[in-house]
C-alpha cells in the first residue's frame, strides 16, 4: 500500500532522539513523503520539553524542503480517567495529538485498567490517534477499545518501529490482530515510523506490508494520501489549514 504521510516522528527535543526538524524534513523528502507529523514526547517523559515547546509550534513553517509539516505531539496517557499531559491551552496550536502508554509514566497494570484508560482517552476528545497499541505490557480489550475508537473517529496507529520486533518485544502478532479487528469494526488507521533518527522518517515498509496482508481498504488508511489525512483532520474537527489547500 502506498503511504505518503508519516504521523509519528521525533526530534532531539524528545530527549532520546538524535535529529533536528530540518534533518527530518530532508529525509522525509528523500523517502518520498508528501507530509509528516512532528510528534515529540510531552513533558511527563524523562527528558521531554515543557508544554510551551508544543504551543510554540505555531511559528513553524507549513513546508520544509517541499514537504508539509504537521504540528503535533505524542502525549502520555496518565491515568484511568484518560487524561493526557498537555495543557489545554496548547490544543489550539496543534494539528495532531497521539495518545500513548509509556512505562515511565503509566505503570503497566491489568487489562481492565488499560482498557478503561484508553476508552476514556478516546472519549475525552483530545487525542486524534492511539500510538503503538501492540505493546504487550499494556494489554487491553481489543474489541471494546477499537469499537470505541471507530465510534469517536480516533485513528489506530500501526507503528513501523514496533513491527521490527526489537522494540516492545512481543508486539508483532498483536499488531496483526489489532489490524484485523480494526478492519472488521471499520476503524481509521494511521501509520507512523516512530523515527528517533532522521533516516527512519518515512520508513513505513513493514506497516505497508501488514495493511496489505490484512486487506485493509485504502479509504480507511488516513495516510494513503495527503488529502485523506487532511480530510481526517476535518472529521476530527480541526480547522482547515489554508497553506495546504494546494495539496
Amino acid at each position: 500500500m502506498e503511504l505518503v504521510v508519516d504521523t509519528h516522528t521525533h526530534t532531539y527535543a524528545s530527549g532520546h532522539a538524535y535529529s533536528t526538524l530540518i534533518e527530518n524534513a530532508k529525509l522525509a523528502k528523500q523517502n518520498g513523503l508528501a507530509m509528516f507529523c512532528t510528534t515529540d514526547h510531552s513533558e511527563s517523559m524523562p527528558g521531554a520539553p515543557h508544554y510551551w515547546f508544543f504551543s510554540n509550534q505555531r511559528i513553524l513553517p507549513r513546508f520544509l524542503d517541499g514537504v508539509a509539516v504537521i504540528r503535533g505531539v505524542e502525549s502520555n496517557i496518565l491515568n484511568t480517567a484518560g487524561e493526557i499531559d498537555i495543557h489545554p491551552s496548547v490544543d489550539k496550536n496543534l494539528d495532531w495529538v497521539i495518545g500513548s502508554f509509556h512505562e515511565p509514566v503509566f505503570r503497566p497494570s491489568d487489562v481492565a485498567t488499560h482498557t478503561q484508560a484508553l476508552i476514556n482517552a478516546i472519549k475525552g476528545g483530545r487525542v486524534d490517534a492511539l500510538g503503538h497499541l501492540g505493546n504487550p505490557n499494556f494489554d487491553f480489550d481489543f474489541h471494546r477499545v477499537l469499537a470505541c475508537a471507530a465510534e469517536h473517529h480516533v485513528a489506530i496507529e500501526i507503528n513501523n518501529t514496533t513491527l521490527k520486533g526489537n522494540s516492545r518485544v512481543g508486539s508483532v502478532d498483536r499488531c496483526y490482530e489489532i489490524a484485523q479487528i480494526g478492519k472488521e469494526l471499520g476503524v481509521y488507521f494511521t501509520t507512523g515510523s516512530d523515527a528517533h533518527f532522521c533516516q527512519d522518517v518515512g520508513n513505513l515498509i513493514l506497516v505497508s506490508e501488514l495493511l496489505d496482508r490484512v486487506g485493509v481498504s485504502t479509504d480507511k488508511v488516513v495516510t494513503h494520501s495527503a488529502q485523506q489525512f487532511l480530510d481526517f483532520l476535518a472529521v476530527r474537527g480541526r480547522e482547515p489549514i489554508a497553506e495546504y489547500q494546494e495539496l
